[in-house]
């Protein structure tokens, strides 16, 4: 082994540790390390459990040296992001307004990864009830990127974003519904996939709510993947369980209809470095046989905004029901967004609820002729760490989020892939969409990409103390 235990990919773990060449406590030991050295400048992690993760690390090592592994996952070292519930760890969703309850028993995601043999080390940091891209707080210290680590990793999934760049191991767990995997995959320079809805069992369900796996490849994406997307029943939204292969990521290039988005048709206009790297990869898609057709926007500003409103009420609602003394604690920002529901009318809210289905519909329909479609993932490259989101803005809270939210209402699979950084060092994501159900569709182009684009930088180093 060459590379440093903590920075192997899963893959090549479940290789040494059939093979003898590491151990999974040994590269628990040097995830913890990595941890050490990086975690005060980022604090990506919450509910560390020691403890626990060495006895699952002592268990699993004992299995491969029976040679009865669990999964290729066994012994690989993993965090979840804390609104997945695990079971004895309170869920406070970033936010310090929540009563601190232990959970009964682990989540969809969690326990799949638990049956597969992985080592949950630890949960990571959320914004405040999920509805920032960024890694600002009420409850946990400020989650920040480890390539510049004044600027903001993004979110939801901030730690998980975070601790993928900086080398926590090889796979972090994440929640998607609006961006929430793929934005910080984008900021933080990582893989982050969200699987059509349903493909992943989760609980609660939700309209356009996934989990889904960030990692710093697409082949450890797709072997989170064959463990994750097992049945379970407590996801009343769930898909019928399918056998996907899905280590199977060759593809043939040629002939393949690749549509361009460029323009969303609403919120932040895209950074020119933030466009030319992503025109690059489309003419590199091109150069390698593939044909690439510019697509007009076809998501719209009342969509944006009524969904705004219906999930501003949404969080209103549950907001009003808490005493005066927790409502104080929730963070300024969230505060000011959730409380613009109470001039909302009943008409307006319904009219908002209605344009999830608006959007999907315009976005399956623009979709349709391709095979495949290119987009950023977020129009900036990098904003401050302090902020609430690029804008700072509560009342206009979504302006990044017009690549990323139209796929969580189709339902369909989208991948942020890295292609590469801006003149400041700051990286920026590609974003590939599929058709409704096509996820190994999606990691198939990711995987190509990552074998046509130009070299990346290292991983970034922890500052000097």
């Amino acid at each position: 082994m060459t590379q440093a235990l903590h920075a192997l990919p899963a893959a090549a773990l479940s290789r040494g540790f059939r093979d003898g060449s590491v151990s999974p406590v040994e590269v628990l030991e040097a995830v913890w390390a990595q941890v050490a050295r990086w975690e005060p400048h980022v604090h990506a992690l919450w509910a560390p459990d020691a403890d626990g993760a060495l006895a699952a690390a002592r268990a699993s090592e004992a299995r491969w040296r029976r040679g009865e592994p669990l999964s290729p996952l066994d012994g690989v070292p993993v965090t979840v992001k804390e609104n997945i519930a695990t079971c004895g760890v309170p869920v406070p969703l970033g936010c310090a307004a929540t009563e601190l309850v232990p959970a009964a028993a682990d989540a969809p995601p969690a326990a799949r990864l638990r049956e597969a043999g992985a080592v949950i080390f630890a949960k990571t940091t959320m914004p405040d009830l999920g509805m920032l891209t960024s890694g600002l707080s009420s409850f946990h210290a400020l989650t920040r990127n480890p390539w510049n680590p004044a600027m903001n990793p993004g979110g939801s999934s901030a730690g998980a974003g975070a601790a993928a760049a900086a080398g926590y191991g090889p796979l972090h767990l994440g929640t998607d519904i609006g961006g929430s995997v793929r934005l910080p995959a984008s900021l933080c320079g990582v893989v982050g996939f969200k699987p059509s809805l349903g493909r992943v069992p989760i609980h609660p369900p939700y309209a356009g709510r996934v989990a889904g796996p960030m990692t710093r490849s697409v082949e450890d994406a797709a072997l989170a993947m064959a463990v994750l997307a097992r049945p379970d029943d407590r996801d009343t939204m769930s898909l019928p369980p399918q056998a996907i292969e899905w280590t199977d990521l060759g593809i043939d290039l040629r002939g393949l209809r690749l549509g361009l988005l460029l323009d969303a048709g609403w919120g932040l206009p895209v950074e020119p470095e933030v466009a030319a790297l992503v025109q690059a990869a489309a003419h590199a898609f091109e150069s390698a046989g593939a044909s690439v057709v510019p697509m007009a926007p076809f998501s719209t500003r009342e969509m944006a905004d009524g969904m705004d409103a219906f999930w501003r009420m949404r969080a209103w609602v549950e907001h009003r029901r808490r005493p005066p003394e927790r409502q104080a604690l929730v963070l300024p920002y969230i505060r000011a967004w959730l409380e613009g529901a109470a001039a909302l009318d009943g008409e307006r809210v319904f009219h908002g609820y209605s344009q999830m289905g608006a959007l999907r519909d315009a976005a399956v329909a623009a979709c349709r002729p391709f095979d495949f479609v290119l987009s950023p993932v977020c129009p900036v490259a990098g904003f401050a760490a302090e902020r609430a989101s690029p804008l700072d803005d509560p009342s206009r809270p979504f302006e990044h989020i017009a690549f990323t939210l139209p796929f969580n209402m189709s339902e369909q699979p989208a991948a942020s892939v890295p292609c590469g950084v801006t003149a400041g060092g700051l990286p920026v994501g590609l974003q590939i969409a599929g058709r409704r159900h096509d996820d190994l569709g999606v990691l198939r182009l990711a995987a190509a990409w990552e074998r046509l684009r130009p070299p990346l930088p290292d991983w970034p180093e922890p500052p000097a103390r």
